[in-house]
């Protein structure tokens, strides 16, 4: 496969993933049955929470009990943590690598690595003359990476239990600006027109050649429907704004038909607040 055809396979993989996110939130499973406005506020008093802790074993716990309400809420827990994993790994582990080293984090060397002739000092900075991983490196390293995991894995858990319509209509409910919600919108709605125009693009350039295009045409192409993104995004920007006009638009969102809190949301809210405070008590 061309580098080109790879590039318009993963955008076809952005619009798949808007459908399958509706079918998760379509399911029967527990979180896909709550008040939309129970899982905002759940998702950020467990970041909170999350980022407040500072030991380790509290971080697994919150590992496992977003592992719980995965799997009672019917999720693909292979495909769920296929993405949260190398996430966790990018941002979490590889970031916070280099301060497991003695040049960073002091402490006691547990594997050394490198072994100098002698320590160097450089202004501020001490080199010792073993360059090594410390415990309390790998401590940190191990801290970090479990925050940005579970961070990632309960912001995936709303996404994949809830429909996008139903987590702005929260996020109005607390106040949140007008104008941000309004950008996340039309946002979250272009990337799927943008992703499908661009592989109806590259399926009509197929579909009147006989072969495989070269690299360098390849490239040219590439530069040619960028640029035409460019304008074309520029037009659909300004004939939304006019269309929204001519509908009456103003700059506040209003929005109707919440639904009453039911007992077993109320009891779930209970639920969840009780298991955040424990966490914060550990």
């Amino acid at each position: 496969m061309s580098f080109i055809d790879s590039g318009i396979s993963h955008l076809g993989r952005v619009i798949k993933t808007g459908y399958i996110q509706l079918e998760f939130a379509s399911k029967n499973g527990f979180f896909q049955r709550l008040d939309a406005r129970i899982k905002v506020l759940f998702l950020i008093f467990f970041i909170i929470i999350v980022s407040l802790k500072k030991e380790i074993l509290p971080e697994v716990g919150i590992a496992f009990f977003v592992f719980g309400l995965a799997a009672i809420s019917r999720l693909n827990l292979f495909n769920f943590y296929k993405k949260v994993i190398p996430l966790g790994f990018i941002f979490g582990f590889l970031i916070a690598l280099p301060s497991a080293f003695n040049v960073i984090t002091k402490g006691e060397v547990i594997l050394p690595v490198i072994h100098l002739s002698r320590s160097y000092d450089f202004w501020i900075y001490h080199v010792p003359e073993t360059i090594g991983i410390t415990r309390e490196g790998i401590s940190g390293v191990a801290m970090l990476t479990l925050r940005v995991l579970n961070s990632i894995a309960l912001s995936f858990l709303i996404l994949y239990t809830t429909p996008f319509s139903e987590i702005i209509r929260a996020l109005k409910v607390f106040r949140a600006p007008d104008a941000i919600l309004m950008i996340i919108t039309l946002t979250y709605k272009y990337i799927f027109i943008f992703a499908k125009t661009v592989e109806d693009m590259h399926l009509a350039k197929k579909s009147r050649m006989p072969g495989e295009a070269t690299n360098t045409e390849a490239r040219k192409w590439i530069a040619g429907r960028i640029a035409f993104m460019f304008k074309k995004t520029q037009q659909r920007c300004e004939d939304v704004f006019k269309a929204m006009l001519g509908r009456g638009f103003s700059d506040t969102i209003k929005l109707y038909g919440f639904r009453k809190m039911s007992s077993i949301d109320r009891a779930a809210g209970f639920f969840l607040f009780f298991v955040g405070v424990l966490f914060l008590c550990i």
